[in-house]
C-alpha cells in the first residue's frame, strides 16, 4: 500500500492570492488585458483600409468552425477546474482536460478530410482550402490555452495571464498588418496571423503555469486520479459539453447562414460590426467574467452570494448601457470615420446588434453561476431555445434575401432569450425586480441628454466626425461620473501598482 499523501501541496504565493478583493481581480484583468485590446482596436483601421471585406469574411468563416470545433476539445473538463477544494484535485482536472484536447484533435483528423470539400462549398469559400489542415492545429491549442485559462483562474495569478494575452495580441498584429503591407491581403493572411498569436499566448501562459506550478503537477497528476476525476465530472462533458457545442454554434450561425445565403463580404461586414461590439465587452466583460468565477464558489460557502451577484449586476450594466445606447444611434458615423466609407454598412448592422449585445453582456458572467451549482441541463435548455430561434430568424431573412431584416430577427431573439437568462439568475439569487429595474434605470437617465444631442445633430447633417466627437465627449463625461460614484474601483486604482504587479511576473 503507498503511504498516504501529504493534505495539500502548496502553490505559490497562494496566501497573497486569497488576499485579493473581487474589484482588485478584475481590476488587474482590465488593466493587464488592455494593451492587447488596445493593440488589435488601434490595427483594425489600418487592417480595414489594406484588407477587403471579402477577406475579412473568409477568417470569419474559418474562426467560425475552429470555435465550433474547440469548444469541446477539452470535452468541458476545463469548466470543473475551479471547483475541488484541493489543488491535487485541480491539477489532475487540468491534466484530464490537456488529455482530451488532444484526443479530440488525432480523431478530427480524418473527420476534416472527408468533410473538406462538402463544407467550403455550402459555405461559398473554396478558398479556405489550403488552410483547411490547420483547422487541427487551432483546434488543439485552442483546447491547451482553455485548460491553462482556467487553471489560471483557480490560482487567481491573472497577471501571468495578461502577460500571454499582451505577447499574443502584438505577434498577432504585427503579423497581419505584415502580411497587408507586403501585398498578402487575403484572408490567409489573417488566418495565419491568428494561429501565430494563439501558439504565443498557449507558449507563454503554459511556460509560466510550469514554471510557478510545475511540482504541484509532478507530484499530484496520477493515472488512478485522472480516472476517479473524469468519473466525479461525468456531467461536464454529457451535459454541458452539448450545451457549449449549442451555444457557440449559435453564435457561429450568422456566420455560416450569411454565407449561405448571401456572399462573404455580407459575411465581413457582420464580422467587423460584430467584433467592434465584442472587443470592449470582452475587455471588461471577459475579466468581471473570470473574476466572479473564481469568487461565486466561495460565496456560495459563505452566504454571500446575493451580495456578490447583485454587486456584479450593478457593474455589469454601469460599465456596458451608455455605449451600447450611443452606438444603436452613431454606428454608421463610427464606421465611416475609423474604418472608410467602404465600412458603412458594417455600421448599419451594429446599429442592429447593439441592444442585443447589452443583454449578453449582463448574462454572461453570471450564466457561470449555474456551473457552480451544477445545474447544467437548465444552460442546455437555454441553448436549445436560443439555437433555434437565432436559425429560424437567419432562415426567415435569407430566404427574403434582405441581410437587415435577418439580423433585426436575430438581435431580438437574442434580447429575449439573453434577457431572460439574466433576469432568470438574479432572481434565483433572490434579488427583487425592484432592485433590477433600479440598477437598469441608474445607468439609463445619463444617457438621455446625450442621446437628444446627437439625434439633433443627426437631423441637422452635421459631418460625421462631428457626431462622432460629440459622442465620444459624452462617453468620456459618463465615465468619469462613474468613476466618481464607484468607490470601489476608484481606490483600488490607487491603491494597486498595477505596472509593478505585471512587470513581476516576468521574473524567473
Amino acid at each position: 500500500m503507498e503511504p498516504e499523501k501529504a493534505e495539500t501541496i502548496p502553490l505559490r504565493d497562494s496566501s497573497s492570492r486569497k488576499k485579493n478583493t473581487f474589484a482588485g481581480d478584475v481590476l488587474k484583468l482590465t488593466t493587464g488585458t488592455a494593451f492587447a485590446q488596445m493593440l488589435v482596436v488601434l490595427s483594425t483601421p489600418i487592417l480595414t483600409r489594406l484588407f477587403n471585406p471579402e477577406a475579412f469574411g473568409t477568417f470569419n468563416i474559418y474562426a467560425s468552425i475552429v470555435n465550433v470545433i474547440g469548444v469541446i476539445a477539452c470535452l468541458r473538463y476545463e469548466l470543473a477546474i475551479v471547483l475541488p477544494k484541493t489543488d491535487e484535485e485541480g491539477a489532475n482536472i487540468l491534466g484530464l482536460s490537456l488529455f482530451f484536447s488532444i484526443i479530440v484533435s488525432l480523431v478530427l483528423v480524418p473527420i476534416v478530410w472527408f468533410v473538406k470539400i462538402p463544407v467550403l462549398t455550402w459555405m461559398k469559400a473554396l478558398d479556405l482550402e489550403p488552410f483547411w489542415g490547420l483547422v487541427i492545429l487551432s483546434v488543439l491549442f485552442t483546447g491547451f490555452f482553455t485548460a491553462l485559462n482556467y487553471w489560471n483562474t483557480r490560482t487567481k495569478d491573472f497577471g501571468r495571464l495578461s502577460i500571454a494575452k499582451a505577447g499574443a495580441s502584438l505577434v498577432m498584429v504585427a503579423s497581419q498588418l505584415g502580411a497587408g503591407f507586403v501585398g498578402w491581403v487575403s484572408g490567409g493572411s489573417l488566418i495565419t496571423g491568428n494561429i501565430v498569436g494563439l501558439l504565443t499566448s498557449t507558449g507563454i501562459l503554459g511556460v509560466q503555469i510550469w514554471r510557478d506550478d510545475g511540482n504541484l503537477f509532478r507530484q499530484s497528476i496520477r493515472p488512478a486520479e485522472l480516472w476517479r476525476v473524469m468519473l466525479r465530472y461525468y456531467k461536464f462533458p454529457l451535459v454541458s459539453s452539448w450545451a457549449g457545442v449549442l451555444n457557440t454554434i449559435s453564435w457561429q450561425v450568422p456566420t455560416f447562414l450569411l454565407a449561405f445565403y448571401f456572399d462573404k463580404t455580407v459575411v465581413g461586414f457582420y464580422a467587423l460590426g460584430n467584433n467592434v461590439l465584442r472587443m470592449p465587452m470582452n475587455l471588461i466583460g471577459a475579466s468581471i467574467a473570470q473574476a466572479f468565477f473564481s469568487r461565486a464558489s466561495e460565496a456560495k460557502n459563505n452566504g454571500n452570494l446575493q451580495q456578490l451577484v447583485e454587486s456584479t449586476f450593478r457593474q455589469l450594466v454601469s460599465l456596458s448601457l451608455f455605449p451600447l445606447l450611443l452606438l444603436t444611434i452613431i454606428a454608421p458615423e463610427l464606421f465611416i470615420v475609423f474604418f472608410g466609407k467602404n465600412w458603412a454598412e458594417a455600421g448599419v448592422y451594429t446599429q442592429i446588434l447593439s441592444i442585443w449585445m447589452f443583454f449578453w453582456f449582463i448574462s454572461s458572467p453570471l450564466s457561470n453561476l449555474y456551473f457552480i451549482l451544477e445545474k447544467q441541463e437548465f444552460i442546455l435548455n437555454l441553448n436549445i431555445a436560443i439555437f433555434i430561434t437565432r436559425v429560424l430568424s437567419l432562415l426567415i431573412g435569407g430566404v427574403y434575401h434582405d441581410a437587415h431584416l435577418a439580423l433585426i430577427l436575430f438581435a431580438i431573439s437574442g434580447i429575449l432569450t439573453y434577457g431572460y437568462l439574466s433576469i432568470a439568475i438574479v432572481v434565483m439569487v433572490g434579488i427583487k425586480f425592484k432592485t433590477i429595474f433600479k440598477i437598469l434605470s441608474d445607468y439609463t437617465w445619463p444617457f438621455v441628454p446625450v442621446g437628444l444631442v446627437l439625434w439633433g445633430a443627426k437631423a441637422l447633417m452635421v459631418p460625421h466626425w462631428i457626431i462622432v466627437l460629440l459622442g465620444a465627449l459624452g462617453t468620456l463625461g459618463f465615465y468619469i461620473w462613474l468613476l466618481k460614484n464607484n468607490p470601489a474601483i476608484y481606490h483600488q486604482i490607487l491603491q494597486m501598482n498595477i505596472v509593478r504587479r505585471i512587470l513581476s511576473k516576468f521574473r524567473m
